[in-house]
């Protein structure tokens, strides 16, 4: 497991156990080479489950790393999607929700993952993994959504800030590449992004949080993929697809998400036929930064109500 210099930290990030339980992998998938990693239980007991994690836009497999640090019990396989972290972006194709969504079953496909998996999304992933499930009924035993993205990114009060997010991402595209890249991978945009949504109150979280913006959130393969995931990710929300969503669905909700707002988690959750929404306070889009010890606990009871 990589690790970013956080400076000198009382809070205990990680367990210390991480780095034994990984593996990291790669895998031809439609002619991309992706890189995806394992992180394997401490102790198979019979509620261990595989779960395949789906991070968010801009963000890569570290994202997830605290809560998979929290689940010794479980397996989990995270890979970096196409066009992020170390994975090759599409070819001939957009990066759009259904292309996402292929990727995904053929992922399975490649590494034998069967209809007993968990499905994992945090954020754009839990676009993907819904649209994915909705997509194909049976796929998956269980479908699990971090921070989901409730609603129409381009509506309502946080419409005109998507807006101007779209029309950011497309001067970067379109400027030469030199400044278009410098403008995508700006550090001060980078910082600015991160003070916004980080809640925790913890100094040492909170400089882990920005670390971990600064290191990974650049990591992706063009700028053309980059805004056609972005448009893909504030064009397609998860309440779209809820009434299609039979298998037992599990929504962890920050208190504070001011990009997925709790109140539209509540609507979300009350069309689902068989979901259930867990809120974490005092926390809002970073739960799997600032606090993987509930949702760990969240996931590892659902999972345990719901057991293959």
């Amino acid at each position: 497991m990589e690790q970013v210099d956080t400076g000198s930290s009382r809070t205990p990030l990680f367990s210390g156990g991480l780095d034994a339980r990984t593996r990291a992998a790669s895998v031809e998938v439609d002619g991309a080479r992706i890189a995806y990693w394992v992180y394997e239980p401490v102790r198979v007991t019979p509620e261990t489950r595989t779960i395949l994690v789906v991070h968010g836009f801009r963000g890569d497999h570290h994202g997830l790393l605290r809560v998979a640090d929290q689940l010794t019990d479980m397996r989990l396989i995270m890979p970096d999607l196409p066009g992020f972290g170390s994975s090759a972006a599409f070819e001939g194709t957009g990066h759009s929700v259904r292309a996402y969504g292929s990727f995904l079953g053929d992922f399975m496909a490649a590494l034998g993952l069967g209809a007993d998996t968990v499905l994992l999304g945090h954020s754009f992933g839990s676009i993907i993994a819904s649209h994915f499930v909705a997509a194909n009924p049976g796929a998956v035993a269980e479908l699990i959504l971090v921070n989901p993205i409730a609603a129409p990114a381009l509506e309502g009060p946080k419409g005109l800030m998507t807006k101007l997010a779209v029309l950011y991402y497309e001067a970067a595209a379109r400027l030469p590449q030199r400044p278009g890249l410098a403008l995508l991978r700006s550090q001060a945009i980078v910082r600015v992004m991160s003070v916004t949504m980080a809640k925790t109150g913890d100094k040492d979280i909170r400089r882990f949080v920005h670390a971990q913006h600064s290191a990974y959130f650049s990591s992706f393969a063009d700028r053309d993929s980059l805004l056609e995931a972005f448009k893909a990710s504030v064009g397609s929300n998860v309440t779209e697809v809820a009434g299609e969503l039979t298998l037992p669905v599990l929504l962890i909700a920050g208190e504070k998400d001011e990009i997925a707002m709790l109140a539209d988690q509540h609507k979300l959750a009350a069309r689902l036929p068989d979901g259930k929404l867990e809120v974490i306070p005092g926390v809002g889009h970073l739960i799997h930064y600032e606090t993987p010890e509930p949702a760990a606990r969240y996931i590892r009871r659902f999972l345990k109500d719901h057991a293959a």
